[in-house]
């Protein structure tokens, strides 16, 4: 019985010592390799996956006890995945503590209303806080990866500020924007005016695109759609250059000339009837409930006025006069 004692009281003792020799070096600066250090836990990770993530990014952190150091917080499951930064004097202890709040730190990027995915990629190509993991991918083959038919992306990505653990990857932000994009359609669409010229919400989004390029001021963005709406209603060409200009790519200078009009592509509204076959930019959600609620109005024309907004008629003749006031100077 007493050698029974002596037993317990020793395995007491040694745990005692291992607990307060625990607690010692869970109170003591870690080693890093930079300072601030930067490293992410990636979903799902165990307590001992993130303790190897963590010597990885260069945290000189001694697994067996951060592990007893959770055991002793009861964190062991506690661990949160997300993006991570410690600088100099981090203790083991603030550095679990900051693993089991969640304590992430966020990069953000603005991705901008009437963009092409091509601006939009430059932008996020030169983010330093993602992982760029659709480097050397050709924009059909990430429309495919991101669940987009018809292999383009310009309209299919919703215009918004995304905040995002820094080092996840581009894929990833894009396709939270493809979703963002596709709840505001499946959202706005069924909420639609009556009688409107669209078969398929794909439709809507085109013409939305269209009045996102158009718009110079946010009170004529319902006017400018009913201008293209009644144009669809009658037959009449759409006329609007920025279909021309998103046909000729590249080859758009800054300039569009009169040989660009008569040019025959897919998007050149003065030469094809009805709308151009995609999106020619990221409509944000105005533009879309702009394109499903347009002005009650018979307008048909319009032009800008040189300060942003536009002068609409419903004539050619009142327009030929708008135009000459407007553009050439007249009075």
């Amino acid at each position: 019985m007493r050698f029974l004692i002596k037993a317990f009281f020793l395995v007491f003792l040694l745990l005692a010592a291992s607990a307060a020799g625990i607690w010692y070096w869970a109170n003591q600066p870690l080693a890093l390799k930079t300072s601030p250090l930067d490293f992410r836990v990636t979903p799902g990770s165990s307590l001992r996956a993130a303790i190897g993530q963590m010597r990885d990014a260069g945290i000189a952190v001694e697994p067996n006890l951060l592990a007893g150091l959770a055991r002793l917080q009861k964190a062991e499951t506690g661990i949160k995945a997300g993006s991570y930064s410690v600088s100099n004097g981090v203790t083991p202890l603030q550095l679990l503590t900051k693993l089991t709040r969640g304590e992430t730190t966020l990069g953000n990027l603005t991705l901008v209303e009437g963009w092409t995915f091509r601006q939009w990629r430059t932008r996020l190509d030169r983010h330093p806080d993602l992982l760029h993991l659709s480097s050397g991918q050709s924009e059909a083959q990430l429309a495919e990866q991101l669940g987009v038919a018809g292999g383009v992306l310009d309209g299919r990505l919703f215009p918004d500020t995304y905040m995002f653990d820094k080092q996840s990857s581009d894929l990833e932000l894009l396709a939270r924007a493809v979703r963002a994009m596709q709840a505001r359609l499946d959202s706005e669409w069924p909420r639609r005016d009556a009688g409107l010229p669209y078969r398929t919400p794909d439709e809507a989004l085109i013409m939305a695109s269209i009045i996102e390029k158009e718009t110079g001021r946010e009170s004529d963005r319902t006017k400018v759609a009913a201008v293209f709406v009644n144009r669809l209603r009658k037959g009449m060409l759409l006329q609007t250059d920025p279909t021309v200009i998103y046909g000729l790519g590249e080859r758009f200078d800054g300039n569009l000339r009169k040989r660009d009009l008569l040019e025959e592509t897919p998007y050149n509204t003065y030469r094809r009837p009805g709308l151009p076959p995609t999106p020619i930019a990221m409509p944000g959600l105005a533009s879309l409930q702009a394109a499903l609620h347009p002005a009650p109005s018979d307008v048909l024309y319009f032009v800008a006025r040189g300060d942003g907004s536009s002068e609409f008629s419903r004539t050619l003749d009142e327009h030929n006069r708008a135009v000459n006031k407007y553009q050439r100077g007249g009075k």
